[in-house]
């Protein structure tokens, strides 16, 4: 079983900067997808971003394409999301996901979860 741990979020205005890490512990993520989700109050958790195992193709949101970028250091077992020009609408939990098998869009996918890190742009 992999335990995730996120940190790195934090309040940031408008057009600001964050970058997010997952730590895994408990087994090595190198042979599995890995990605981000994020769920704002009263919405569901939606997909944000997913890397390849070896980190050579990578998948994003429509509404994050251009200004997010996700990376990832498998010698560390760590994976990063690089958050640039940041809008109000970004404001959710983001949740690290370690992924079985399936689609990365989809949420069934998924088979362990972080605890989520709160990320909050002023306007």
């Amino acid at each position: 079983q992999v335990q995730l741990g996120e940190s790195g979020g934090g309040l940031v205005q408008a057009g600001g900067s964050l970058r997010l890490s997952c730590t895994a512990s408990g087994r090595t993520i190198t042979n599995n997808y890995m990605g981000w989700f994020r769920q704002a109050p009263g919405k569901e958790r939606e997909f944000v971003a997913a890397i390849t195992p070896g980190g050579g193709t990578t998948f994003y949101a429509d509404s994050v394409k251009g200004r997010f970028t996700i990376s990832r250091v498998n010698a560390k077992n760590t994976v990063y999301l690089q958050m640039n020009s940041l809008k109000p609408e970004d404001t959710a939990i983001y949740y690290c996901a370690f992924y079985n098998r399936g689609s990365v869009y989809e949420r069934k996918s998924v088979g362990s979860w972080g605890q989520g890190t709160q990320v909050t742009v002023s306007s």
